[in-house]
């Protein structure tokens, strides 16, 4: 037995440091991601913001049955008024709670945030500095910060991630509230989130239901053509890919973190969507409007459609539309997703699309309007969709 005066023997402190809970825990979660994003943090924030203050039941299978039903009656209405092909496979009707909707999303938007991811930890990378000095005594513990530091902003990008995803997972009512092309052929319906909606604003449950299924259907036939969802990844990845990112809020952040304090953590997460500096470069002005465009021509020819067939199918459909004005003037964070890809859209943009399709079909009809939908080449450019003439002699 050692004395006080003896040396005392080599203890291996990594060796240690990993039997302690706490720091296994911290293990688990550095570990448990192995790409630019941390997304099972992202997942578990997400359903934790999701079901933040409210319950989040599990909906039934009537809800689910009776969704179905109005899908069906939606895909013949808007194949039959857009003259677009049907897509290739049957849809499959997804009843979700929010939380539902978290996990069904942390999967299906990897192929949209992960290219931001990677630009990111290859610029942190590329940054002239020195890295933090390891742990003193027992090498473990040195390894152990580097590891800390290698996995930081797959951390924090995971935790802003999934603050995005729980904050839209209180708010949307379907799978295309962001107009994003998704793969496979489900269509999610947060059942919770349309049953408060439906009691706040005092709409018929049935006619709104509807409404959001004629949303969901639109979206769906507009991204079922097999060049869109590539087309819209490939110019969000060359917009990322040119971005200039600042960095500097980021690293006085990581700089003074301290691990042990959540409130520290918290304040490190914050900031993540203003790393994209102004776009001074015309080329990349000019990627931003390509991504730009293609948001405003769905969005716009969606609207156009649902409205068109809104006030056709839709007894109540002036005090839906009232209702969702409303609704979405008071939800400026709706775009958090955006602003994380280094995007910002005005709602004049989004009306700029509607505008567009409206008076293309003014001057021709709904066949030459669907023909944006035929290739990547015949989607309109921003000038196109403030002048629609200029497409339509492109088109002719």
């Amino acid at each position: 037995m050692a004395g006080f005066g003896d040396e005392p023997p080599e203890i291996p402190l990594g060796d240690v440091l990993g039997e302690v809970p706490l720091f296994r825990e911290i293990q688990r979660v550095l570990l448990s991601g192995t790409g630019p994003v941390n997304w099972e943090l992202a997942r578990q924030v997400g359903i934790a913001v999701a079901s933040w203050g409210v319950e989040d039941p599990r909906p039934t299978e009537q809800d689910r049955a009776g969704l179905a039903d109005t899908v069906r009656v939606a895909e013949l209405a808007v194949a039959d008024f857009t003259g677009l092909p049907s897509p290739p496979d049957v849809a499959t009707v997804e009843a979700f709670r929010r939380t539902d909707w978290v996990e069904a999303n942390a999967r299906g938007l990897r192929d949209l945030i992960e290219p931001v991811a990677t630009r990111l930890s290859k610029a942190m990378a590329d940054q002239p500095g020195t890295p933090p000095a390891p742990l003193p005594a027992g090498g473990g513990s040195g390894e152990l910060m580097e590891m800390v530091m290698q996995r930081m902003v797959p951390l924090l990008l995971g935790a802003q991630v999934g603050g995005v995803l729980g904050y839209l997972g209180q708010r949307v009512l379907g799978q295309f509230d962001l107009a994003v092309p998704r793969p496979g052929g489900s269509l999610y319906f947060v059942v919770p989130n349309m049953a408060r909606f439906e009691n706040e604003w005092s709409l018929d449950g049935r006619e709104f239901r509807a409404w959001v299924s004629l949303h969901e259907v639109t979206h769906r036939f507009e991204f079922a053509r097999p060049w869109v969802r590539d087309h819209f990844l490939g110019v969000v990845r060359d917009l990322v890919d040119h971005a200039e990112l600042d960095l500097s809020g980021l690293e006085q952040r990581l700089e003074s973190l301290d691990l042990s304090d959540p409130e520290a953590l918290s304040k490190a997460f914050e900031g993540m969507n203003d790393l994209f500096g102004q776009a001074s470069d015309p080329e990349q002005r000019l990627r931003i409007g390509r991504v730009q465009a293609f948001m405003a021509a769905a969005e716009g020819y969606g609207d156009h459609v649902m409205e068109s067939l809104g006030r056709k199918m839709l007894s109540t459909y002036p005090q839906i539309e009232e209702a969702l004005r409303r609704y979405r003037e008071g939800r400026p964070g709706d775009q958090a997703l955006e602003r994380l890809i280094g995007l910002e859209m005005k709602r004049e943009q989004y009306r700029l699309g509607r505008e567009f399709c409206e008076r293309v079909t003014s001057l021709t009809g709904e066949a030459t309007l669907a023909r944006m939908w035929e290739s990547a080449e015949a989607l309109p450019s921003l000038p196109e969709l403030e002048e629609p003439t200029l497409w339509l002699a492109r088109m002719a």
